[in-house]
């Protein structure tokens, strides 16, 4: 029995493609396979050894549990970056530390925001929400008349146009997966489903758009498409089990699974049904995609297939060749993730990674690769292929339909460019360093 289950192990970690990538079988049963072809990590010790000396915390009885819980002090480092740190009369962007975090589902306290007004101040019990316009009759809510209805509860990615947009520039910039891939965050929302109230409020049939007005300093306004109204969007207002982060939209928000960041409105306070498009700013200028030969996108609503590696990534460093576990996320706008590719030779080969369940639709996916780094330089990408037959563009693909940054870059805040869901690549040199690359 015992040659046996050796046998199947040996054989679990037979490679399937080249630098080391290792059957995603290694992992099934919880990584036993995968574990166990590792050894044991930790340091062993003999048959006689002395007892477990006491820790200085374990002699001492510990602190005041806290009406709210705060990470522990030894996580410090894990935070958002600020753009805006002083507060300045700009935008001010947070952004999510990825390569920090495991999982799928983002703390509240991390998810990204973008602010273009700042952060209001908004008092709950004076706050309305006003559906008007091509209505039978206009509506008007409250948060405690919303909390009436029947809530629903999705997981979803919201994610900013210009997420990633570094990788628009001609040479890679050296920065973590947080400032790459930052402006993206995967939560657990709970809220109204939009559709409920248009048909309280009676919709006319010929209506095809709807307005959504923020109420922060800008006002901030999108058109968003009906169809999308009636399909998944939500009013939502909680985000993983708590009311929203005023960042994020405190108290309600409108959630457009899929759909780029700047059109899930926060602090929404008024939806306008109307029969054509706004052309508002935000759709018309700022979130405009702008094309090789200088024609743009009229809209363009959906967040394509995409996924990126965590670990190992830039900033991180490989302490000793040996096994590890290649981790990360992948995600579509229009659907699951049905597999996700890793390579570790620069996509001269490919294999497909284990996906950790359940699988959301147009929600964060994580993925595991079993990998032998043998010291050697190595490539790290991985690639998404979603429900729909969508698969992340290879970069010389990317940038024939999109092309790349027209004027120099002196920070990896500096692009008006948008949608970009690329491969990402990492190079490991033969000391365990991680830089940015493009293959």
């Amino acid at each position: 029995m015992t040659k046996r289950r050796r046998r199947r192990g040996a054989a679990s970690l037979d490679l399937v493609a080249g630098n080391g990538l290792i059957t995603r079988r290694a992992l099934l049963g919880g990584g036993v396979t995968f574990v166990g072809a590792l050894g044991t990590a930790g340091t062993t010790t003999g048959a006689g050894a002395e007892p477990l000396a006491d820790a200085p915390w374990s002699l001492a009885v510990g602190g005041i549990t806290p009406p709210v819980q705060t990470a522990s002090p030894f996580e410090k480092d894990v935070t958002r970056t600020l753009s805006n740190p002083r507060g300045e009369f700009r935008t001010s962007h947070a952004r999510t530390p990825h390569q920090l975090l495991g999982g799928t589902v983002t703390p509240n306290g991390l998810h990204f925001s973008i602010n273009h007004g700042g952060v209001p101040d908004i008092d709950p019990a004076e706050h309305k929400l006003v559906l008007h316009g091509m209505v039978r009759r206009p509506l008007e809510f409250t948060l405690e008349s919303l909390s009436r209805h029947p809530l629903v509860t999705r997981m979803a990615f919201i994610e900013c146009a210009g997420n990633s947009a570094p990788m628009f520039a001609k040479e890679p910039v050296q920065a973590t997966v947080q400032m790459l891939h930052g402006l993206i965050s995967n939560a657990e929302w709970t809220g109204v489903p939009l559709s409920a109230l248009l048909d309280e409020a009676g919709i006319d049939p010929t209506a095809k758009w709807l307005v959504a007005e923020g109420a922060d300093a800008q006002f901030l306004d999108r058109s968003v498409p009906v169809k999308k109204a009636y399909d998944d969007a939500l009013i939502a207002v909680y985000q993983n089990g708590e009311h929203l982060m005023p960042g994020n939209g405190y108290p309600m928000r409108l959630l457009l699974p899929g759909y780029q960041g700047n059109m899930n409105v926060k602090y929404v306070r008024r939806i306008k049904v109307i029969n054509q498009p706004a052309y508002s700013y935000f759709e018309t200028k700022n979130y405009s995609q702008i094309l090789p030969g200088g024609k743009t996108w009229r809209f363009h609503f959906v967040m394509e297939v995409k996924s990126f590696i965590t670990y190992p990534s830039f900033g991180l460093n490989l302490k000793a060749p040996g096994l590890y576990a290649i981790s990360g996320v992948a995600y579509s706008g229009t659907g699951r993730i049905a597999k996700v590719m890793v390579s570790a030779d620069g996509g001269n080969s490919w294999g497909e990674a284990a996906l950790q369940g359940p699988i959301h639709d147009k929600a964060f996916t994580r993925f595991v690769m079993p990998w032998r780094w043998d010291g050697q330089p190595a490539i790290l990408q991985s690639r998404a292929y979603d429900d729909g037959g969508n698969a992340q563009p290879l970069r010389a693909e990317f940038v024939a339909m999109r092309g790349e940054a027209t004027r120099p870059v002196t920070t990896p805040l500096a692009f008006p460019n948008q949608h970009y869901n690329s491969i990402t690549s990492w190079a490991v040199d033969s000391k365990g360093d991680i830089k940015h690359v493009y293959v």
